[in-house]
């Protein structure tokens, strides 16, 4: 049982591990997927730095809580998510984000905090704080207790409660206090000696993402980050090819990787011009205060504990014989509300790219960041197209603004039963947690989110607001 991990076993040093959590290496590989000759034209990629892929499946271990509004206060469930890993492996999540609906069953992806509503939030640190100085890292209750003054015996249920209130205090800007009396003490304790931290490392990374070079040449270095004892790299797909390789920096054949290794991609001499791909793929325990976002609209997480679990990213070189050598990546930018388009150009020529109406041009051996402004809350689509035919597209939806910051309004969350009025019964631990007034709104949330995935991913150029909101 996932109630079963503590902050010790998740650590590594005790007996509860999930055997699922193990990495799959599969058969050492040394080949690389193989785009034809031809210009470069990459496939659809969402921006990503790397980590762990999870399907969220509930609130597990909760208890409750009220909003304060000038509506009426609204009573909701407060606690940990279960989430379960792509390849293996299992998260404990809270959400920073208490007014945005929680979709059953909603992929998400590890992601830095400035991708996220937290890397706008000044107090995201002290967030960090909160996760690492209380349950379920810390998971002696009764020493918990005692350090925080709680007065009466706390339960898993009233631990995960005022763990949860006291990270909406400083996710949310809300006034929310826990029900349980031992709950409200903990969160008012949490909050009070909050101290700011730094962001933690990815679980996994490829830096630089997409890297560029000559026929003849080890493209690269691709630099391996991670805090696993070791990371498999191979082909992202099976369709490889002999002739491209991936290599050290003395041009020995690798499979295998450790935090700060570089790996080549090794172009023979007469290879056409093309793209390669290469995955790598590890088994760690994912750091506590990673931000996960979801691939729809559903509430950021912020990781509370993780098992051992996969994570895995990707790279790919572009190479030509001659012109511009073009290495395009994006990323999700909150602070700029939209994605940074970064090109890179290690040819002899000067490299034009056109995004979104807008053309730019990157000198021979230099690089360049545009950002492409982006609505809130709105799936985008565009497609990066340059010199001698390159292309690349990328797609996404941008979450940088938790509802009430939002809007200044609540919203409700579906798949989840109604709020009850202060002083009704907290609901059952089948369903995610509510929020809310009127029980037609999570059909009105998920309907409108079901027309959006229909219409396909439009693309919006335009942002609602000039800046995001302070806290």
């Amino acid at each position: 049982m996932f109630a079963s991990f503590s902050a010790w076993s998740l650590r590594g040093r005790g007996p509860v591990r999930l055997t699922a959590g193990a990495v799959v290496c599969g058969l050492a590989v040394t080949g690389v997927m193989v785009a034809g000759a031809g210009p470069a034209v990459a496939d659809e990629a969402t921006p990503r730095e790397g980590g762990a892929t999870a399907t969220i499946g509930g609130l597990k271990t909760f208890g409750a809580a009220v909003i304060r509004m000038d509506s009426g206060d609204q009573q909701v469930s407060a606690g940990l998510f279960e989430m379960s890993v792509d390849g293996g492996g299992m998260l404990q999540t809270y959400c920073v984000d208490i007014h945005t609906p929680t979709q059953k069953d909603a992929k998400y992806h590890e992601a830095p905090w400035s991708s996220t509503s937290l890397g706008v939030n000044d107090d995201a640190g002290r967030i960090r704080w909160i996760l690492q100085n209380s349950y379920p890292q810390v998971n002696d209750l009764a020493a918990l207790a005692k350090k925080a003054g709680v007065r009466g015996a706390l339960t898993e249920q009233d631990a995960a409660a005022g763990t949860q209130v006291a990270i909406w205090r400083y996710a949310d800007d809300v006034t929310v206090d826990a029900v349980d009396p031992q709950a409200e003490q903990l969160a008012d304790y949490l909050e009070k000696s909050a101290r700011d931290l730094t962001e933690p490392r990815a679980s996994l990374t490829l830096d630089p993402p997409a890297v560029s070079g000559r026929p003849g040449e080890r493209v690269g270095p691709v630099t391996v980050r991670t805090d696993a004892r070791s990371v498999t790299v191979a082909p992202q797909a099976n369709a490889a090819r002999d002739e491209v390789r991936l290599v050290d920096k003395n041009g020995e054949p690798v499979t295998e990787a450790v935090n700060g290794s570089q790996v080549f991609f090794d172009v023979p001499e007469d290879a056409a011009p093309g793209t390669a791909r290469l995955t790598a793929q590890a088994s760690t325990t994912v750091p506590v205060g990673r931000a996960f976002a979801s691939e729809s609209r559903s509430q950021t997480q912020i990781l509370a504990g993780s098992s051992e679990s996969t994570v895995s990213a990707t790279a790919s070189a572009t190479w030509a014989d001659e012109g511009a050598l073009p290495a395009v990546s994006a990323r999700e930018n909150c602070a700029k509300g939209g994605v940074d388009i970064t090109a890179s150009n290690r040819g002899d020529a000067p490299f034009t790219f056109e995004v979104v109406g807008q053309k730019h041009t990157v000198a021979a051996g230099a690089s360049r960041t545009v950002t492409v402004p982006l609505s809130e809350d709105t799936p985008y689509d565009f497609t990066v197209t340059g010199s001698d035919g390159f292309e690349q597209r990328f797609t996404g939806m941008l979450d940088c603004l938790t509802r009430a910051a939002e809007t200044g309004t609540t919203a409700q969350t579906y798949h989840a039963p109604s709020p009850t009025p202060l002083g009704g019964a907290p609901a059952d631990n089948t369903n995610l947690a509510a929020t809310g007034s009127s029980s037609a709104t999570p059909w009105i949330a998920g309907t409108a989110i079901g027309l959006v995935v229909l219409g396909g991913a439009g693309l919006v150029i335009a942002r609602r607001r000039e800046t995001p909101p302070g806290d």
